[in-house]
């Protein structure tokens, strides 16, 4: 056969057709059976699932988590903060009298101890001191004139009392001379006993002397003394009406700086005005602000380190302010004896480090939230891609450790961040650990 007459003719190739195989004995006689076995796969899966969550499974990215290894080693317990720069002596000079204000310097100048910085001029002030020096004046010319006065009553009564003992002592020679006539029978006893009398009356008249003589003594001394009381109390007065003038002159209390001058030249001041300040130079302080926190553990005496330009001088506490504002608590740092770094200003920001208490060889992990969970009673624990709740027991705590008293080991690691996404579950799966 040629070729034309092999491509005429078609084979039954064509209409060949594979034909399905006899169905299955079990989709035949039991097709409930798949659909039971999928059911119970599916049930398998959510028992497990349940059972995971039940059993703490729930799963957590470890990115989301900060864990720290627990550790010994020296725990030091100290704070940061940033200072300001203050003056420890700056105090404000004040207006004793309302009066005009004659300035003799201005915001900035360098002063002297002593040096005249104000002249307040309070007419009222120099009156007054006027008027009190006149009284007193007046006074101690009566102090003086009381006490003439008592010399002179002394002088009276010195003077009656010597006539009372020259009388006494005739009286007692006539007696004797009596009492030898009246023996010689010269006188008689008439005349005897009227200078026994005259004695007795003499004897009277120098007791009364002698009495009058103290009174008038005692009398004179309390009249002068009570005028010379009189006169300092108004000395007292007058002087200090002239403190009060000499004030009305403001000096530097020390070498310092003027700072910040609180009224116009040639203006009026209240009483008790501000008027200017002074600060001392030699003298700074750092002020800090502590976080409520630790202001339990600030006392008077605390070592702390100031950092200025590079460097780190030493220096204390030196006051803690009563009040807690706004969470936080002032501080003071007092520079040691000769560490003052030097061209201090005010208000400069200097950075500050306050060492509380250094503890050795203590377990200790880094600090983080969960200390602020159940109040640092519980930690997890991280073992093999899991994490354990256990009780522990922390110390004290710094900046950046704690101290763990019981319930951990060191080598162990817990979750010292992102424990607030676990609730109170006991354990927790934790993925890509």
């Amino acid at each position: 056969m040629d070729t034309a007459t092999r491509f005429r003719i078609r084979d039954t190739s064509g209409q060949d057709q594979t034909l399905a195989g006899p169905p299955s004995p079990l989709r035949r006689r039991k097709p409930w059976l798949i659909g039971a076995a999928i059911a119970a796969a599916v049930l398998a899966l959510a028992i497990w699932v349940i059972s995971g969550w039940a059993s703490g499974g729930r799963s957590f990215d470890a990115s989301r988590l900060r864990i720290a290894e627990v550790k010994r080693g020296d725990l030091v317990r100290d704070l940061s903060a940033d200072g300001r720069v203050i003056a420890a002596n700056s105090p404000t000079l004040y207006a004793i009298a309302a009066g005009t204000v004659s300035l003799k310097v201005v915001a900035g100048d360098k002063v002297r101890k002593g040096q005249e910085l104000a002249v307040i001029d309070s007419p009222e002030l120099r009156s007054k001191l006027a008027q009190e020096e006149s009284t007193l004046a007046s006074m101690e010319a009566e102090a003086s004139r009381a006490v003439l006065d008592a010399q002179l009553a002394r002088s009276n009564a010195r003077k009656t009392l010597d006539q009372a003992e020259i009388t006494r002592t005739a009286a007692q020679r006539d007696l004797e001379r009596y009492q030898r006539a009246y023996e010689g029978g010269a006188v008689s006893q008439n005349e005897y006993a009227k200078a026994q009398d005259e004695l007795k009356k003499a004897d009277l008249g120098l007791a009364a002397a002698r009495k009058e003589f103290a009174l008038q003594g005692e009398g004179a001394s309390l009249d002068a003394r009570n005028k010379q009381l009189l006169a300092d109390r108004q000395r007292a007065i007058a002087e200090e009406a002239r403190r009060q003038v000499d004030v009305l002159t403001l000096r530097a209390p020390f070498d310092g700086q003027v700072g910040q001058v609180q009224i116009a030249q040639g203006t009026s001041v209240t009483a008790n005005g501000p008027v200017l300040g002074v600060v001392d130079l030699t003298k700074f302080e750092v002020e800090i602000k502590v976080p409520e926190s630790f202001a339990r553990d600030l006392a008077i005496g605390i070592p702390a380190q100031i950092a200025s330009q590079g460097k780190t001088y030493p220096a204390e506490i030196s006051a803690v302010s009563p009040e807690v504002v706004n969470g936080e608590v002032n501080a003071r740092l007092r520079f040691a004896q000769g560490q003052q770094p030097p061209g201090l200003r005010q208000n400069q920001r200097l950075s500050a480090r306050v060492v509380l208490d250094t503890r050795r060889n203590v377990l200790m992990v880094e600090r983080g939230p969960f200390l602020e969970q159940d109040g640092g009673r519980f930690a997890y624990v991280v073992e093999g891609g899991r994490a354990v709740r256990r009780p522990i027991e922390t110390g004290v705590s710094s900046l950046s450790n704690v101290e763990i008293r019981s319930g951990l080991e060191p080598g162990q690691r817990i979750v010292v961040s992102g424990t607030d996404l676990f609730g109170d579950a006991e354990s927790i799966r934790i993925s890509g650990e």
